[in-house]
């Protein structure tokens, strides 16, 4: 499995273990000049779920990969924080704001992967 592919599973993992819903993996590397090769989206109930799920991804991502975030966005006020992994950001929204701002739309180009909640 390349790296990429281990990372994705990685924060994938983080995010269920706080039980974030709605998982969308964008694969975004059949378009051109795009700032990442892959987008994870998710979301929380709640800010403080969300920065659950931050912290989750981050503990999930350094202890599994050794890797460490370069930036993280948003966690003031919780409603979308942006965690970005070089080649894959990850975007946790709450629900109201994912709506709005609707990423997978945004992006219908990419290959969109859905991954079941687990309950």
């Amino acid at each position: 499995m390349d790296k990429e592919k281990k990372l994705i599973e990685k924060i994938t993992e983080g995010i269920q273990e706080k039980k974030g819903k709605k998982i969308v993996i964008a694969d975004l590397t059949g378009i051109e000049d795009t700032i990442c090769n892959y987008f994870v989206i998710c979301q929380g109930n709640s800010p403080s779920q969300v920065l659950a799920i931050v912290d989750s991804v981050k503990e999930h991502v350094r202890k599994e990969m050794g890797e460490k975030v370069y930036a993280i966005d948003g966690t003031r006020n919780a409603q979308w924080v942006a965690m970005d992994y070089s080649d894959i950001i990850v975007h946790i929204f709450l629900p109201e704001v994912r709506d709005f701002y609707n990423l997978e739309h945004l992006w219908a180009d990419a290959k969109l992967i859905q991954i079941p909640d687990l309950d």
